[in-house]
């Protein structure tokens, strides 16, 4: 079977079977052809609220279909692919949390939106790589335990001198690789180029930007700005994604190291096979858990900061 015709297929079976398709970013540009909503995670569990489909099937990693499934309990939720974690949001375990609040009372926990159902239900407040800084501005508490990403959380600590801080030492491994001598590197190698960076990189790699949000945020920016060259520093999927939204634009990694190996893992395959009801894998949580996760992600929801404005890089 040919891809286009797979394609086919997959579009005429989620219609048979009232499934809405939701594909990260991240995605190859074959699934995101074939997808009701594309986006970040927490903007796809939103779409899939408003979606008239009783069935969700999730093209990503494993706590985006959880987050879905939590948004969503009344949805059946599936995985394409049941193998694609996240390396960040499977660092830390309700038990390292509940040491470290121990170590820190006091503090109100804030959960990157990167983090398992199990571990949000432990937590005081979600939030999102976009929401972040408005989120923490707003929290009556001005101790705050910033889980798991040190570096997204340092980006909001230093627009939040007035607040104090504590950080667990996780984050993403893709990002957490790229250094100020990669970005040397491609500035030399595209000197006209604007620098647009997520804030899982390191808070070196942040300073040289010109600019610092999430993947959304990175794309809404490149598509607006009057720029015609741009070194993407976030997975490198994006680099083909805005190419072929902006053709007449130039858009190049900022460094090769940025492949996240699960977010590739899955393939058109996957989502035919899922379908069919040969694959994929059906999210199933505890009542405790939607309940404890629903909390924390819809005290973020109800304050209507799931998506924020980022801050530009100096």
């Amino acid at each position: 079977m040919k891809v286009h015709e797979m394609q086919e297929e997959i579009l005429r079976l989620k219609k048979e079977k009232d499934v809405c398709i939701l594909a990260h970013a991240y995605q190859s540009q074959e699934i995101l052809e074939t997808a009701d909503f594309t986006g970040d995670s927490y903007g796809l569990s939103l779409q899939a609220a408003k979606a008239p489909q009783k069935n969700l099937l999730l093209c990503g990693v494993r706590f985006m279909a959880e987050t879905c499934k939590i948004l969503n309990p009344e949805k059946r939720v599936w995985l394409a692919n049941p193998l694609a974690g996240c390396p960040m949001a499977e660092q830390m375990t309700p038990e390292i949390l509940r040491g470290l609040k121990k170590q820190y009372p006091g503090y109100t926990v804030a959960a990157y939106v990167n983090t398992t159902a199990e571990l949000k239900a432990e937590c005081d407040r979600c939030v999102t790589s976009s929401s972040a800084l408005s989120i923490c501005k707003t929290l009556e508490n001005d101790r705050i335990l910033f889980i798991p990403d040190p570096n997204l959380g340092q980006y909001v600590a230093e627009h939040l001198p007035e607040k104090t801080f504590a950080f667990w030492p996780g984050g993403c491994p893709r990002h957490q690789e790229v250094t100020s001598a990669d970005v040397k590197k491609a500035r030399e190698a595209h000197p006209e180029a604007l620098l647009l960076v997520h804030p899982e990189c390191s808070p070196e790699v942040a300073a040289e930007a010109d600019y610092v949000g999430s993947t959304t945020g990175i794309m809404d920016f490149a598509g607006k700005s009057s720029a015609r060259d741009f070194l993407i520093g976030t997975e490198n999927s994006i680099v083909e994604h805005l190419q072929f939204a902006w053709p007449r634009k130039k858009f190049y990694p900022l460094s090769p190291k940025l492949v996240c190996g699960d977010m590739r893992l899955t393939t058109l395959a996957d989502v035919y096979r899922t379908l069919l009801g040969e694959g994929g894998e059906e999210i199933c949580l505890s009542r405790a858990v939607l309940e404890g996760a629903g909390r924390c992600i819809r005290r973020m929801t109800r304050s209507g900061r799931g998506t924020g404005t980022e801050v530009e890089g100096q």
